[in-house]
């Protein structure tokens, strides 16, 4: 009885030992790999194009003022600065299509205008996000990336059983952003 209890404790501990290893070696394979093993966190990195020059594009974008008029999904919305700015905070209430809202605050930490802004994300989401522009005089690009992870305890439990359905609920405000944003731009355009 004695042999297998000690076999047993061996298998458990060189276990324990495997699960740790794994543990400390995720972060570092996640560097690596650029790939996330955590069901808490949504990397994202896609580019868009908007049917008017870069210049058109980011003036239109530091309208701050008319942030919550565009997108129907952004609530509570404040800027503590003085516009898009080094240092400046906005702060909202994202609601998706599925019922639970996220209060963030974006810190913008760089900013080259009409060529890059970057920030850090605080709040019910945590990360990082930068937004690089690029184009011509007919047609702008703007590469999104963001890796942040999901704080609410409500919204990582949900995420261990159905991560796809938040990461369709994250996707569709993607989407649903960039298309109001392109209409905007298109409306403006033909003034």
């Amino acid at each position: 009885m004695a042999a297998i209890r000690s076999a047993t404790s061996a298998r458990v501990l060189s276990s324990v030992r495997a699960q740790r290893v794994a543990e400390v070696s995720a972060p570092a394979l996640r560097m690596v790999t650029g790939v996330s093993s955590s069901a808490y966190v949504i990397e994202y990195d896609r580019t868009f194009t908007f049917p008017v020059p870069v210049a058109q594009l980011w003036a239109t974008l530091v309208q701050v003022d008319r942030f919550s008029s565009w997108w129907s999904w952004l609530h509570d919305f404040s800027l503590e600065g003085h516009g898009l700015e080094p240092g400046a905070v906005l702060h909202g209430v994202v609601v998706p299509p599925l019922p639970y809202r996220l209060r963030l605050d974006v810190v913008l930490d760089e900013l080259v205008p009409a060529r890059r802004l970057a920030a850090v994300v605080h709040g019910d989401l945590e990360g990082t996000a930068a937004i690089t522009f690029e184009g011509d005089e007919a047609e702008a690009r703007a590469h999104a990336t963001w890796t942040v992870e999901m704080m609410q305890r409500p919204l990582r439990a949900a995420s261990r059983i159905a991560h796809p359905l938040l990461r369709w609920g994250h996707d569709r405000v993607v989407d649903a952003t960039v298309d109001a944003f392109r209409r905007h731009l298109v409306a403006e355009n033909l003034r």
